[in-house]
């Protein structure tokens, strides 16, 4: 099983919220027909976006453009990609043509990706430290994630030196956050909660002993 995530990719479409809807009614699809081969078809996926259209940009114009016609970008499918590719594949890539979605290729991927490991009992868990954890670090914090969740996890570590310590540990929306920064945060908070009661309490004294 390959572990290679699609790497991320600035882009229009990934602004646009139906996008992403789209994007994975796409993704669910085309793991459902690679049926029991979705690990090989993950791979050539892959392999397409990063090898050929991000090495060959002109050629990734070229496909993706609204400015080259739905024949055209067919035709070139059948001259370049059918030959080389598994049936599935150039096959998927013909429904995306017909459906003006070639553009949307590497959001696809990336929620296809994303469906695979919901699909194999695995979630990503962002993990945030100041410093980059070294491997033992990292898998005592795995083992940890391990004991206490439903699912597998696989960790995306982040180094955010705004964190001056401790972890923050995400999955999906959920956030941990147990970092130096935001306990002092808090701490800051619980202490002006304090100094302000205390404030006003000898404010209602000052007050009372006044009507007094």
């Amino acid at each position: 099983m390959a572990n290679d995530q699609p790497k991320s990719r600035p882009d229009h479409v990934l602004e646009d919220p139906s996008a992403k809807a789209v994007a994975q009614m796409y993704a669910e699809a085309f793991l459902d027909a690679a049926g029991g081969a979705t690990s090989e078809a993950l791979n050539e996926f892959t392999s397409f976006v990063d090898d050929v259209l991000d090495r060959f940009p002109d050629f990734n114009r070229l496909l993706t453009s609204e400015v080259t016609g739905r024949e055209d970008k067919l035709a070139l499918i059948e001259r370049v990609v059918a030959k080389r590719a598994t049936p599935l594949f150039a096959n998927f890539l013909r429904v995306l043509a017909r459906h003006e979605r070639l553009d949307l290729l590497p959001l696809i991927l990336g929620e296809a990706w994303l469906e695979f490991e919901h699909r194999s009992g695995k979630r990503r868990v962002t993990v945030r430290s100041a410093q980059a954890l070294t491997e033992a670090q990292l898998n005592r914090v795995r083992s940890q994630l391990v004991a206490s969740l439903p699912y597998e996890p696989i960790l995306l570590p982040v180094v955010d030196a705004s964190l001056i310590g401790g972890l923050v540990i995400q999955v999906g929306d959920t956030v941990n956050d147990g970092s130096v920064r935001t306990r002092l945060k808090n701490l800051g908070n619980r202490l002006k909660e304090k100094y302000v009661h205390e404030i006003q309490s000898g404010r209602n004294r000052f007050s009372h002993s006044e009507g007094n």
